[in-house]
């Protein structure tokens, strides 16, 4: 599932015609990316929560043929939130299943990831990143065997105890849906994983390698970085490689 239904009020006015997920990146939408990243690794059905500005997304995509994929719509009257939107269409899932944050960009290796999915054997699996900042992020604490002991989302200053930030890429099993509320909005990172820690539900982080890259575009200034980068007109290097010729390499 691929979650798009966000408003993206921070990058308004960019967003005020466009969905956040649409915004154009080096010719295509952002959303295209993650569409075309999953069919390469053959995943044939995807579905795509919407709220704002539905049409645009519906336009663009149709029923997924061109990207050989099956796409179908959840259409939300109110925004229902990153697990909200899951639940409310838990008549899609029947086996364990991927979910996308659709307003970033990964070169996640997701074959990789499923497979450590499956080995784990926990009831989700969360792909993680560094970050330095993370005040607005989910951070986790790791044991020796990649398990999650806690997990904080949007941590207070003196409450942060990891770098380790949720990238907005999970796997979960189908039992998952049964810790969503039906009746309210609800978040992974604010309400069900802690739930499912607090029932001693065995979670796992899978930490992105160097080969795997992570964009968020929350801000304007995010969108024009990785613009840049997209476009080859940035060089700028991080964790010894060069972000652009990792995306153009990965994305294009």
């Amino acid at each position: 599932m691929l979650l798009a239904a966000g408003e993206g009020r921070r990058l308004r006015p960019f967003t005020q015609r466009v969905p956040k997920c649409m915004l154009p990146l080096a010719g295509k939408p952002l959303l295209e990316y993650n569409v075309e990243r999953l069919a390469s690794f053959g995943v044939k059905e995807i579905l795509i929560n919407l709220f704002h500005l539905p049409h645009v997304v519906q336009d663009h995509f149709g029923d997924g043929h061109e990207w050989g994929v099956k796409i179908r719509y959840s259409l939300e009257k109110t925004i229902l939130g990153t697990a909200g939107g899951v639940g409310n269409a838990r008549w899609f899932f029947q086996e364990p299943f991927f979910v996308w944050y659709g307003d970033n960009l990964s070169t996640c290796n997701l074959r990789r990831f499923y497979q450590f999915h499956r080995e784990k054997g926990g009831i989700a699996s969360i792909a993680l990143t560094y970050r330095e900042e993370v005040s607005q992020s989910g951070i986790v604490s790791l044991d020796e065997q990649s398990q999650i002991p806690r997990f904080v989302e949007k941590p207070d200053p003196g409450d942060i105890f990891s770098h380790w930030v949720n990238v907005g890429l999970l796997v979960l099993e189908r039992e998952v849906l049964d810790y969503v509320p039906r009746t309210r909005a609800s978040d992974f990172g604010r309400d069900i994983f802690p739930s499912l820690l607090a029932d001693q539900r065995h979670l796992f982080g899978y930490q992105l390698s160097p080969d795997e890259g992570l964009w968020w575009i929350d801000r304007v200034q995010d969108l024009q970085r990785v613009q840049a980068l997209l476009e080859g007109s940035c060089r700028s290097r991080i964790g010894g490689s060069s972000k652009s010729s990792r995306i153009d390499n990965s994305l294009s």
